[in-house]
């Protein structure tokens, strides 16, 4: 009776949302789940592209986990860590986040059973933790080095590692070709860390293989006047001026009141605005460049006047280009024209202006630094080139992890089988239920190959068999998913290899995702304000729908400002 009595203690505020227990873990494994099979088709070189169409009526044709993670509008808040890891793993490594993604999603999965069967979070979290340093020795173990081999032994490496990665990608068709690009322009940057100085320039038209790789810096011609074309196209070993100031005739730019009392002083006014204007390209001459170029513009009076000189000058180039252009030749960009010396003049063998495409582009060969490299990629529609882009972005971060950790691992879902094999002998040795949750990560690990051979259009149960079989022989640790046969096949000996940095990461980062979602067991929810402005702040935030999905399109994010 006293129990009944006692008053209800209210501790949040009415209206606030809160789900706890072994539901709302439940709940969240479901979300990620559902988060992992939006990109479970991308994965593998017969992985299916998406496309996605944002509120601004862009579409995107991808099959990158990291590109399609970040356009997705992921609204649950356990999901999003899903987004977050594939992130990581872009920022990284390059590739391998769908990957990522897909062993988080598995991962939650095997440990959705054993949840709904009482088994405490924490007591899965301290065996997945175990596994995972478990699967990331065996890793180092089981991973070759390529250290010590000679340059020309080295390229052909590293355009293994390139072409598995390009083998997912829209251009796999033409990975050799790729490959071998990607590789010069990373050699060609050395060890500088800077991903900026190698440019990729995209123009429409021709075909894949009508790309090229400029050893130095190309850039499409800028906004030129009159006087323009009177210029030389091509020069031999010239001096290159880098400059940030602009080169025309300006009036003032605070509003200075000049009062004459002689109006014959008007004219010495003037011409002493020409003179400082001829006084400036004056000295641009006489500092022996034969190309000037500036980050603001170069007017017609100086275009006119560097054309009657035989010098090539270009204004308005972006940031980018001209500290491209500055590293590669060994210039310095100068925010003044006096005291120009030599010692801050960029060279380089060959300067040509080159038609490509309907485009014209401005091509700096055989520079001295020789610390830049630049893409001009071909192809036909623009979403066609974009993808291109992305898929070079990931070979090229893939090839500078290689460079850097010279370590690599059989791919093709070779490493996953190796490692869930490993990790089942291991849990026989332990007593207890960590036992059941080791081998459940292990099994986890089998949805890599699993995958592949789903979006291959092969028998998965079939050919995942045959991996067990043949890595259980002792013999067969190098053995994956065969593509194009739908058997399996060594993938070490068919060059399908990957930086052991990649997996590392991978099942670094997808494990701890999975133990941080299956540490949460309550989420509240605040209620909405009551004030209308707090509605309508509110209801922006939220945009439409807080429906069961775990995502929704980029639609409906509150009205656009004017």
């Amino acid at each position: 009776m006293a129990a009944m009595l006692q008053p209800q203690i209210i501790l949040l505020k009415e209206g606030t949302d809160t789900s706890q227990g072994k539901a709302q873990v439940v709940s969240n494994i479901n979300a990620c789940t559902a988060v992992a099979d939006a990109v479970r088709t991308t994965l593998g070189p017969r992985g299916m592209d998406k496309l996605i169409h944002d509120d601004k009526g862009n579409t995107t044709i991808s099959n990158d986990g990291a590109t399609i993670m970040k356009l997705l509008d992921i609204i649950h808040p356990a999901a999003k860590i899903l987004v977050d890891i594939a992130k990581s793993q872009d920022s990284e490594v390059g590739d391998g986040t769908t990957t990522v993604v897909l062993l988080a999603g598995e991962f939650l999965k095997e440990a959705k059973p054993f949840i709904e069967d009482g088994v405490h979070p924490q007591n899965l979290i301290r065996s997945y933790r175990t596994a995972s340093s478990l699967a990331i020795n065996k890793i180092k173990e089981i991973a070759v080095s390529i250290e010590g081999k000679s340059l020309e032994e080295k390229k052909s490496l590293l355009a293994k590692c390139a072409a598995t990665t390009l083998s997912s990608k829209l251009i796999g068709g033409e990975k050799e070709f790729f490959a071998s690009m990607v590789v010069d322009a990373v050699l060609a940057i050395g060890n500088d860390d800077r991903l900026n100085l190698i440019g990729i320039k995209k123009v429409p038209g021709g075909n894949m293989r009508d790309s090229f790789l400029v050893n130095g810096v190309a850039f499409k011609k800028t906004f030129s006047y009159a006087g323009f074309e009177q210029q030389p196209k091509k020069f031999v070993n010239p001096k290159i001026l880098l400059l940030n100031i602009e080169l025309e005739l300006k009036s003032e730019k605070e509003n200075a009141e000049i009062r004459l009392s002689d109006p014959l002083q008007y004219q010495s006014i003037v011409d002493a605005e020409w003179n400082i204007i001829y006084d400036k390209l004056d000295k641009c001459v006489k500092s022996g460049a034969k190309i000037v170029l500036s980050r603001l513009a170069i007017g017609d009076l100086a275009t006119q006047y560097f054309a009657d000189r035989d010098i090539f000058c270009a204004g308005r180039v972006t940031e980018e280009d001209l500290q491209r252009v500055a590293a590669a030749t060994g210039g310095t960009v100068q925010t003044s024209v006096n005291n120009i010396i030599d010692e801050i003049l960029g060279s380089c063998e060959v300067f040509e202006e080159r038609q490509v495409g309907n485009e014209r582009f401005n091509i700096f060969n055989g520079c001295p630094s020789g610390q830049t490299a630049t893409i001009v990629l071909r192809g036909g529609a623009d979403q066609f080139i974009d993808e291109a882009e992305r898929s070079l972005h990931d070979a090229i971060m893939i090839v500078r992890r290689a460079l850097k950790n010279s370590t690599i691992v059989p791919g093709g879902g070779a490493i996953d089988m190796e490692l869930s094999r490993y990790l089942r002998q291991h849990a026989r040795t332990i007593a207890g239920k960590s036992q059941l949750f080791i081998n459940s990560y292990a099994k986890a690990l089998e949805v890599i190959p699993r995958q592949l051979c789903d979006n291959a259009g092969f028998d998965s149960t079939d050919v995942l068999n045959k991996l067990r079989q043949k890595h259980a022989s002792g013999e067969g640790a190098n053995y994956g998913v065969d593509i194009n046969t739908g058997g399996i096949a060594d993938s070490f000996a068919n060059f399908v290899w990957e930086p052991a940095v990649v997996k590392i990461n991978a099942i670094n980062a997808a494990t701890e995702a999975s133990c941080l979602i299956l540490s949460v067991d309550e989420t509240v929810k605040n209620p909405k304000s009551e004030s209308a402005q707090g509605e309508a702040a509110a209801s922006a935030m939220m945009g439409r729908g807080r429906g069961g999905s775990a995502f929704r399109g980029r639609g409906g994010r509150g009205m656009r400002r004017r």
